[in-house]
């Protein structure tokens, strides 16, 4: 019975505890939104009162306008202030003239087709017909694709270089150290060019501070695209034909390194949180194979058929 008892026992499968493989994605999601309601606090707290103060003023004005022109109503002055933001939504400046060019000349028709394909629309300046508004469907449609696929070439050209100077410089025990330095210079390169030396420009050329300046081009490269800040829009400023064209153009290869930039912050992110999971898991199974080897053995009891 015994002898029978061994071998049914040996036949039996072992009792092992599965390890349990925990998901970063829902830490993921948590603090995708955690990130975004942290934000929305910290605007409503640095922006709310601003917005108040601004709002109180111009109605304070608005009551000085009424006083010194009393042939005016009010009703007639919110009708007129109607007027001035339905011209500003449809890209025409209050502030200009006859005189002013166009909205719609080359070289600004050649900045709103960059900012539609790389889908930035900053939202100044936007077609009015229905015929305008047709093909500005079609060529989104079409363009954004294809400027995608041209980002994505450049980011593999850029890339190309960069290995080919790790290739051409890497020596035995040195990979890493040079894979840190093309990197290096690749971030350094790219900040001067992108980031540190176009808001000087943007200063000289529309007046604004470097602070402005610096934000315009950060806005602009990621995409987001306020619309607050926009290049060749003062009517007070005389612009040089094919400056808007060369901000166009800067736009793209800027996107293109940007973009890069983005790519190896999301890898890195998700490589942290991997390896920290990962890291559980395995100490999450080291300790259950530890559990099981510290018990004692348990008495075997044979039931016979």
């Amino acid at each position: 019975l015994s002898r029978d008892w061994q071998g049914q026992s040996s036949r039996m499968p072992l009792l092992t505890m599965p390890s349990q493989r925990i998901s970063w994605t829902p830490l993921l999601v948590l603090g995708y939104l955690f990130y975004l309601l942290l934000g929305a606090m910290m605007f409503q707290l640095l922006e709310k009162q601003a917005e108040t103060h601004f709002l109180d003023q111009f109605q304070l004005e608005k009551l000085k306008f009424l006083q010194n022109y009393t042939c005016l109503d009010r009703q007639a002055l919110e009708q007129f202030v109607q007027v001035l933001m339905e011209a500003w939504e449809k890209g025409v400046n209050p502030e200009g003239n006859s005189t002013n060019p166009s909205n719609w000349d080359f070289s600004n028709s050649f900045f709103f087709a960059g900012t539609v394909v790389t889908t930035i629309g900053y939202g100044n300046l936007s077609p009015n017909t229905v015929a305008g508004q047709i093909f500005c469907v079609f060529y989104a449609l079409f363009g954004v694709p294809l400027n995608v696929a041209f980002l994505n070439q450049l980011g593999k050209g850029l890339n190309a270089h960069l290995l080919t100077l790790e290739r051409w410089v890497q020596k035995p025990g040195r990979a890493q150290v040079v894979q840190t330095l093309a990197m290096a210079i690749f971030l350094t390169t790219g900040t001067l060019l992108f980031l540190v030396f176009p808001p000087l420009v943007f200063s000289y050329v529309e007046g604004w501070s470097y602070g402005e300046g610096f934000y315009f081009t950060f806005i602009t490269l990621s995409t987001i695209g306020f619309g607050d800040y926009v290049v060749g829009t003062n009517p007070n400023k005389h612009y040089i034909p094919i400056y808007r064209s060369l901000t166009a153009i800067w736009i793209v290869f800027g996107l293109a390194w940007l973009a890069l930039v983005f790519n190896v912050g999301a890898d890195l992110m998700e490589k942290f949180l991997q390896l920290k999971w990962h890291k559980s898991d395995l100490s999450l199974t080291e300790g259950a194979t530890t559990k099981l080897e510290d018990e004692p053995e348990q008495p075997k009891i044979h039931i016979p058929s």
